[in-house]
């Protein structure tokens, strides 16, 4: 072996010892934590979202303290309230007039006052009404007046308020009280005896305005899973309008299909062997129908999506900014989230955008299911918007932030982490192109946006409360329905009504229908509404005339009055319609935003149903509007308990005025229908039950605004893509080293219940 060969084999050993030193040091250790780095667009609000942000606690305090000091009455905590006694309902931020607000933001005026909306229930009064209040200012109040009747035109009549928990819980000790009158019923159809069965209460309450009776449906209860799908067959009806306690009576009973008079009846037709019954084995907790409890061990995690050098988004007490996006977002405890003064780019494109009401409307050849048509505003979204969890609700490192309310009580609550906010990567591109002709070239931009979510659960179901933005100047609303599907015993033709989904179980069929208003300020308040759509027209061919072709244009439209642009739920709608602003672009049209619905409800109710006009806004897929401060929301949280003589009856919004260069509203209703089957069980999946609609620029910009998104990737075909200085995409082995800091996991949510 000659020296040359002894060189190499030398070079080469001590070239492998170095790369296996290198691998024995680096083994092992924990690569650097991602270092947040300064966002260039800091957040200019100085403070003037404020104008819309949520009562803080210490401010719901105070009103509370001035309503107890100046209303002259007896004021009892609502927790306690029996319905004999006067209590505060509610109290929430009073948003100031919109023409008061503008001032403030555009014209350098005066901040308006900050006042409060309190609602209080007054029974201990010859007249029995509700009563609105606003208070102000905050902090420390100093006048209140009544604004019932400049809202409602007249007074609220008491049984319109809602159920408070304390009615329920004396409504439950008043059927407890009636289900041991049936001992030897229960021993027999449902291995207990009443009193550890579930009571799921049906809205709304009676035939005509004035009725407070309700039917309760009856379920085996399992602790730890959903006792929605384990109905025993045992439906009661209680009436409960009188406002004192001791005259609440249990007025009919329901089982397995058959109506009775009193429990006592219900046991002495079992005792006389002339009831069917049919016995229901109480669940045991492996086997329980709808368990959520998992079946198989941890496996290795799912991907992480995490910020190497920290958010690329601002959030400062109500305010979010996202690469020229600045948007003020709120909980309202009844309707749920709200967003203020959405701008992109320094211009205000929405002024409110606000979630309604959400409907459940059921069909069941039982009473309580058929029946059931809920508000679920009159329960309350955004009180039910519980804390998240974080790494499955939202992204692990999603930043969240705490809502307060004051309902039933005369002491804030916390929701905490009940709202998250995060850039999500669609793992999409927003747009790209591939250049295989001409010129070689790649150019693309990844689709990221900004979103803002919170989960309602009412009852059974959960929503979730999307609100996105993305980069070229389009807002997407989007909700999604999980949770349990409610379910009726399943019993005579049940299957007519919904699919068989348990031993005993009908899933029954429903509606979903979610209402939005949407105050959009296209360049400016004063809009108008256009249309846009396709049509084809047959003409002699230009370049051969004795031939024909379908010429394919396009047909425009302008909307002038509000009957024009309300367009009912199952009828043509055109495929473009914009709210436009009467300056052009640099092209000359219109600058303009785009609404687009993305929605297949089933019909809210027959016109012809004494109870339609309370959920009118359903007739209407889009409805569009002056705006008018007297036409604050579509609905009330009052139409749940009287919706035969509805306190707001939406369609009364809608009287022909002309929309051309006015501040309008755009109404929109989505929903589906629901008709629940196998694979509901344990729970609704959200695949394929997300709806909602987009605000899309149209001819708003020049050209689309995403063009300046420092995310934007181009690389030639001679280019070498692997190169940082090329390709963003390239930066990012190296920026990715780094670990993410996952604070320790923690849930509170349980705390507040």
């Amino acid at each position: 072996m000659n020296v040359k060969t002894v060189l190499i084999l030398l070079v080469l050993a001590l070239a492998t010892i170095f790369a296996l030193v290198c691998v024995l040091l680096t083994r092992g250790r924990t690569p650097s934590t991602c270092r947040h780095q300064p966002l260039e667009q800091e957040d200019t609000d100085d403070g003037q979202s404020l104008v819309f942000a949520d009562l803080t606690p210490e401010e719901m305090v105070q009103v509370v303290r001035y309503l107890q000091g100046n209303l002259g009455v007896q004021l009892v905590d609502a927790s306690h309230a029996k319905p004999s006694d006067n209590c505060i309902a509610s109290v929430d931020v009073q948003v100031p007039a919109k023409a008061e607000v503008l001032r403030f933001l555009d014209g350098g005026g005066a901040r308006p006052p900050r006042e409060a909306l309190a609602v209080l229930y007054f029974g201990n009064q010859p007249d029995p009404n509700i009563t609105e209040y606003v208070v102000g200012p905050l902090p420390m109040p100093a006048y209140h007046r009544d604004v019932t009747v400049q809202k409602y035109g007249g007074k609220v009549p008491y049984h319109r308020r809602p159920v408070t928990g304390k009615e329920y819980m004396d409504i439950n000790v008043l059927i407890q009280r009636e289900l041991k009158k049936a001992p030897r019923f229960f021993a027999a159809c449902c291995e207990s005896d009443g009193t550890d069965l579930a009571i799921l209460t049906t809205a709304p309450r009676g035939f005509k305005s004035g009725d407070r009776a309700t039917w309760f449906v009856l379920f085996h209860s399992m602790a730890g899973t959903g006792y929605y799908l384990s109905p025993v067959g045992l439906e009661v009806l209680v009436e409960h309008r009188d406002l004192h306690v001791s005259r609440w009576q249990l007025r009919q009973v329901f089982y397995n299909g058959q109506y009775f008079a009193s429990m006592g009846d219900l046991e002495d037709e079992f005792v006389a062997n002339l009831l069917e019954v049919v016995r229901i084995e109480k669940p045991q907790a492996e086997a329980v129908l709808g368990s959520m409890r998992p079946r198989r061990p941890p496996g290795s995690p799912g991907p992480l999506q995490y910020e190497p050098q920290g958010p690329r988004y601002t959030v400062r007490d109500n305010h979010v900014t996202f690469q020229g996006w600045s948007i003020a977002f709120g909980m309202n405890p009844n309707t749920g989230p709200r967003l203020f003064d959405i701008r992109y780019r320094g211009e205000r494109i929405v002024y409110e955008l606000s979630l309604q009401e959400a409907l459940a409307l059921y069909g069941s050849n039982c009473p309580g299911g058929m029946s059931t048509r809920y508000l679920d505003g009159s329960f309350g979204i955004g009180r039910f918007a519980y804390e998240l969890v974080r790494g499955l609700d939202c992204p692990y490192t999603a930043t969240y932030v705490d809502r307060h309310y004051l309902v039933e009580s005369e002491t804030p609550k916390t929701n905490q982490n009940s709202l998250c906010i995060f850039e999500h990567d669609a793992a999409l591109p927003l747009r790209r192109h591939f250049s295989d002709s001409q010129s070689l070239y790649y150019g693309g931009l990844r689709k990221n946006v900004l979103v803002i979510r919170a989960i309602s659960t009412l009852i059974n179901y959960d929503y979730i409360w999307d609100f996105m933005f993305h980069g070229s100047g389009a807002v997407e609303v989007r909700v999604h329905a999980t949770g349990y599907i409610s379910s009726s015993f399943l019993h005579g033709r049940g299957t007519d009504y919904g699919n068989r989904v348990g031993p005993h179980t009908l899933g029954t069929m429903h509606l979903h229908h979610m209402h939005y208003k949407v105050d959009l300020d296209v360049d400016g308040q004063l809009n108008s509404v256009e249309t846009q759509d396709m049509g084809y027209k047959l003409v002699k061919d230009p370049w051969s005339m004795q031939n024909t072709i379908e010429r394919l244009y396009l047909r425009r439209e302008r909307l002038e009055r509000e009957d024009e642009a309300a367009f009912l739920l199952n009828a043509p709608m055109p495929r473009y319609l914009s709210f436009a602003s009467p300056k052009p672009n640099k092209w000359g049209h219109p600058r303009s935003y785009r609404i687009q619905i993305a929605s297949f409800a089933g019909e809210h109710l027959p016109t012809s149903s004494p109870m339609e006009r309370s959920i009118s806004w359903g007739r209407y897929q889009l409805a569009i509007t002056r705006r008018k401060e007297e036409e604050p929301t579509s609905t009330s949280i009052y139409n749940q308990n009287d919706p035969w003589t509805p306190t707001v009856a939406f369609a009364d919004f809608i009287d022909n005025e002309t929309i051309t260069n006015e501040d309008l509203v755009a109404w929109i209703s989505v929903g589906f229908l629901h008709v629940p089957h196998a694979e509901d069980v344990p729970n609704t999946v959200t695949v394929g039950n997300g709806i909602g609609f987009f605000l899309r620029p149209y001819n708003y910009f020049d050209e689309d605004p995403s063009v300046d998104s420092p995310d934007s990737v181009y690389f030639r075909g001679e280019q070498d893509a692997g190169v940082c200085g090329t390709n963003p995409l390239a930066c990012l082995p190296p920026t990715a080293t780094c670990a993410p800091h996952l604070p320790p996991f923690h849930y509170g949510g349980f705390l507040n219940l």
